[in-house]
């Protein structure tokens, strides 16, 4: 059963400001060291930094009014596939969080779905 749905799309350049402007202080704010360790690997790591930004804000939304989430209290990180999944540091939360992110050149975008 479907409990939640949430869907976010961003910029890329905004979270390239971002990085340009606030470096590591920006990074280490919004992501865990897993998450930064995977984006920069890649030689345009702007792309898949906004890739898990936007997964975040869609598993916030399909989450619900959860005010007590932070930005690394979910972190989104691959299997050995390459298929993104979320880990919540909220071992409570039991149900099954479903993620999809895609971008192109200018946006990025995430859907998240929560399942009991």
């Amino acid at each position: 059963m479907i409990t939640g749905i949430g869907t976010d799309i961003i910029e890329i350049d905004r979270i390239q400001n971002a990085i340009s402007r606030w470096g590591d202080g920006f990074l280490d704010h919004v992501f865990t060291a897993e998450e930064i360790e995977y984006a920069q690997k890649y030689k345009f790591s702007a792309p898949h930094f906004a890739g898990r930004f936007a997964a975040k804000e869609a598993v916030y939304k399909a989450i619900g009014n959860n005010k007590t989430l932070g930005w690394k209290d979910i972190k989104i990180l691959n299997d050995g596939d390459g298929k993104p999944y979320c880990v919540l540091k909220d071992k409570k939360f039991k149900n099954k969080i479903l993620l999809s992110i895609s971008h192109t050149r200018h946006y990025a975008v995430a859907s998240a779905v929560v399942t009991k």
